[in-house]
């Protein structure tokens, strides 16, 4: 059966209290929307619409070319979000299943069970529900004595009983794709504020003797909706847990990993060693048995297998098999360090190559500079690559040793061997 996805994501979130739209707000180094996208992706749909609202010309540049769009211009509720989607995704496929833009924990193995559940149970809606240890400011799902759904009360709205229900509608929901469409103009407003909302199908299905069904999410934390920035920085949390255990679980070893920091977009190897105080960031790619940290800060770099960053900040750089940087070295964009490199303690290198077995041990700054195999940079050495309006190159060739103290006024050549 063909599936298409529909993620609403067109509040503004007034609780975050932000100028930026909610779904915007970073969840381990990316926009919590795109944690929702790339979920949907996982799932081979046909077809996926992000309904967007307020700042939505700035989600649509988040997310990028590959998705469709469609707008909510006034937030009425989400049937009426929904209904901004119709254009796009009737008569698409079989299945729609709806995700929210700022629910961005939940993972494709508990969205799967979802549609699974959808389809084996021939229901017209299927519910995700999850067993919440505190289910405050969530719609109870009412059951029938056989264990049918019923409806979905808000806990505005429901009884001192209802409200001790811990069963709690998560807002992710998968229906028919032919039976959806129709009935989306049939949901009564909410007394309370005039809006539309997705739960009043329950009772259109209802009254039309068709079934809803339900799935229970096994880790009710997945489902986590995020409103305020105390909601954000526990979804970080949870986040970052859940990537250290994969990786430790695949064969990194991390000390005290509550201090460990790493994005989702990162990779480490087997048998690398992550020490406290560590911020693995971005696009950041680490090898086999490294030793990195404490108190590193890579991002968006390159390291190679058997290699050591001591107390260093590495950013959109690329550093070769059995190299070692810092303790307190700056590796800044567009350097490259060879095989069997040096980096030490207070050497900054920006725009740079240094090649296979070359040292820069201690101090000094190297910029837009290329050094050769075996180069021996002393300490204090630095590179003066600005003239006041362009940059120039130095080059230092193979085997060169440079003393210690040496300004090297770019445009600059070193020969072979020289001393």
């Amino acid at each position: 059966m063909k599936l298409s996805v529909a993620i609403l994501a067109a509040g503004r979130g007034a609780r975050m209290k932000s100028r930026v739209p909610k779904v915007l707000h970073p969840i381990c180094g990316k926009p919590m929307i795109c944690h929702v996208v790339d979920r949907a992706r996982e799932l081979n749909a046909v077809a996926i619409t992000v309904v967007v609202g307020y700042g939505g010309e700035e989600v649509r540049a988040a997310l990028g070319p590959g998705l469709d769009y469609a707008e909510q211009s006034e937030q009425l509720g989400t049937a009426h979000a929904m209904a901004q989607a119709r254009a796009s995704l009737a008569g698409r496929s079989d299945i729609i299943l709806v995700l929210h833009g700022d629910v961005p924990l939940m993972t494709a193995e508990t969205l799967t069970k979802l549609i699974r559940r959808h389809q084996e149970s021939d229901a017209v809606l299927t519910v995700l529900t999850a067993l919440a240890e505190d289910p405050t400011a969530y719609g109870r799902v009412l059951r029938d004595e056989l264990g049918n759904i019923t409806g979905i009360v808000e806990e505005i709205a429901a009884t001192p009983e209802q409200r001790s229900i811990r069963e709690i509608n998560t807002g992710l929901y998968c229906f028919s794709d032919c039976w959806l469409w129709p009935r989306l103009d049939r949901i009564q407003p909410d007394p309370g504020n005039g809006e539309h909302y997705l739960p009043g199908l329950i009772a259109i299905a209802a009254e039309e003797g068709q079934s809803s069904a339900s799935a229970v999410a096994g880790d009710p934390d997945e489902l986590m909706g995020i409103n305020n920035r105390v909601q954000l920085a526990r979804a970080e949390a949870y986040v970052r847990e859940r990537i250290r255990n994969t990786l430790m679980l695949s064969g990194v070893t991390m000390i005290h990993p509550p201090s460990i920091f790493i994005d989702e977009q990162a990779s480490i190897g087997q048998d690398t060693v992550i020490y406290p105080n560590t911020h693995i960031l971005g696009g950041t790619t680490v090898g086999r048995e490294c030793a990195i940290g404490p108190n590193a800060v890579l991002r968006d770099a390159t390291v190679g297998d058997r290699c050591s960053i001591v107390a260093s900040f590495v950013e959109d750089s690329h550093i070769e098999e059995d190299s070692s940087v810092g303790p307190l070295a700056h590796l800044r964009s567009g350097t490259r360090v060879g095989r069997r490199a040096r980096v030490g303690n207070f050497a900054e290198i920006k725009n740079s190559r240094l090649g296979n077995g070359a040292m820069v041990s201690h101090f000094g700054f190297m910029g837009d500079a290329e050094a050769g195999e075996d180069v021996n940079v002393g300490a204090g050495v630095v590179t003066c690559n600005f003239d006041g309006k362009e940059k120039h190159s130095t080059h230092i060739e193979t085997r060169a040793l440079i003393g210690s103290g040496t300004m090297l006024v770019a445009p600059v050549r070193v020969g072979a061997g020289s001393k």
